[in-house]
């Protein structure tokens, strides 16, 4: 995986992220299921890290009302996964993986002349 992001694309590497999150939340969630409460603590850990990087990437100054919106979410999102962790339920994880996997999406459709963009290029 290290040597992927190092040459993906700025696009990518978001992307990457965002896969990376749903499948240590899934991961977490079976956890969860299974009892297997040290896993479940690592695995939704590293999803929330996930999150809270992805929301760290963000330029509020360049991203209006876009950058705003997925802020809220991520915030949320973070909120959800405390919450999913703490209490032991699993339907906030369902909520943080529908909601990343839409924001994924819409993140994928962004067309190839602008996966390598960076705020400099802007």
């Amino acid at each position: 995986m290290d040597s992927q992001l190092t040459s993906a694309s700025p696009h990518r590497v978001i992307s990457m992220l965002m896969a990376g999150a749903i499948e240590r939340l899934i991961q977490g969630k079976a956890a969860m299921q299974q009892g297997s409460i040290a896993v479940k603590g690592e695995r939704l850990g590293k999803a929330l890290d996930i999150v809270i990087s992805l929301r760290s990437c963000l330029s509020m100054e360049d991203g209006g009302d876009i950058a705003s919106n997925l802020d809220s979410l991520y915030d949320f999102m973070i909120q959800q996964i405390y919450k999913a962790n703490q209490d032991n339920l699993p339907e906030p994880i369902d909520d943080v993986i529908d909601m990343l996997r839409e924001i994924k999406a819409a993140w994928d459709q962004i067309p190839a002349e602008y996966h390598n963009m960076t705020q400099l290029d802007m």
